[in-house]
């Protein structure tokens, strides 16, 4: 006679219990206490570790609203004691934040108006025995102003709102932004839109104030050395050859003289054009192409040339007080750039340079 022994069921495995606790635990998410309870009350004491722990609600209160009482209520560490300090109890000469953008309005040179992104960094000084600032505010501050046509006034306006809201002694404000300009090309009758990093920067300090302006401006710049070197070959040997040039930047930041009249950013740029130049082009046909080679060759400039002449045209203007020019020849024939640094008056001496100083004037085009 064959007897029949049904199969015997196996012992579960460890990757099978560990994949039956995630679909229990999966399931529990959603559950409530009396549903885990009703399955199980071993289990629901494995997916509930402290029955004293409340439940807390897993849905946005969507119309839940914030009374007076309620936000009095809500912590506030950054205004707390001195005793939260943490590390060294010393005055912080800025705090803020930085790079929170909005659209600006900016008025021309010709009358007319222009909206553009603008990126701004405020700041204020935070004495030793304070915790911390409401960041926030710097931000509400300057929002108050913003459907104004700005202009160093308004700045000013805005770092008064928030010195106020803030109790600060110092601050700061600067607004980054690309302006645009059409130039022509230079023989083919084209034109296009050139446009240049601007910095406006309002500082306070010591309850002094300084309005700055931070321009950078794109040229080629032709070695004067190559230029004479290359013509020697053709003269000696009736050999071809070419000089090397470069795109280079000039950051020139200047100061507004006090009372001075308004610079504006057109002025600042025409005088850059002036002192070099060799500007690089937006538009360009084979004669304008032409045209560049030749003005190339009739302004050959050394860093050291392009810094003075820069500076020839900033001293000349009563608006500009203190100035520092920084340019940078990257340059085609090295590995390296050539770089030069000059500054006129106190605002801008100083004895350290960032390490990343130079490298930050490179420009993607």
């Amino acid at each position: 006679m064959n007897v029949h022994i049904g199969a015997v069921a196996s012992e579960p495995t460890q990757d099978e219990a560990r994949a039956a606790l995630a679909l229990l635990k999966q399931w529990a998410e959603s559950a409530s206490m009396a549903e885990r309870a009703a399955l199980d009350p071993a289990v629901s004491k494995l997916l509930t570790p402290s029955q004293d722990y409340p439940e807390f609600s897993r849905s946005y209160p969507q119309d839940f609203t914030v009374d007076a009482a309620y936000k009095a209520g809500l912590p506030d560490l950054q205004n707390g004691p001195a005793s939260l300090i943490k590390g060294a109890k010393r005055q912080i000469q800025h705090v803020g934040i930085s790079n929170f953008r909005l659209p600006i309005r900016y008025h021309t040179r010709d009358n007319g108006d222009v909206m553009l992104e603008t990126s701004v960094t405020g700041t204020v000084s935070l004495e030793a025995g304070k915790k911390g600032i409401n960041m926030s505010r710097i931000m509400r501050s300057f929002y108050a102003h913003t459907e104004k046509t700005f202009s160093f006034e308004v700045i000013e306006a805005a770092l008064d709102d928030y010195k106020s809201d803030l109790e600060s002694f110092d601050a700061r404000i600067q607004m980054r932004l690309s302006f645009p300009m059409k130039v022509q090309s230079l023989r083919s009758g084209l034109s296009g839109y050139q446009y240049y990093d601007i910095a406006l920067e309002l500082v306070e300090r010591d309850g002094v104030r300084q309005k700055l302006v931070h321009l950078d401006y794109v040229y080629s710049s032709t070695c004067p050395c190559s230029l004479e070197l290359s013509e020697h070959a053709r003269a000696t040997r009736g050999q071809l050859a070419t000089p090397h040039s470069q795109r280079s930047v000039a950051r020139i930041s200047v100061e507004i003289a006090p009372d001075a009249g308004c610079l504006w950013f057109e002025d600042l740029i025409e005088m850059a054009r002036r002192a070099v130049p060799t500007e690089t082009q937006v538009m360009v046909k084979r004669e304008d192409e032409q045209a560049f080679a030749e003005l190339n060759a009739a302004n050959p400039i050394f860093v050291e040339d392009a810094a003075r002449l820069f500076a020839g045209e900033l001293q000349a203007d009563p608006r500009v007080g203190d100035f520092r020019v920084l340019a940078s020849h990257q340059e085609s024939l090295h590995s390296h750039d050539a770089v030069s640094l000059l500054t006129e008056g106190a605002t801008f001496e100083q004895a350290s340079l960032d390490p990343r100083l130079f490298q930050s004037l490179f420009h993607i085009g």
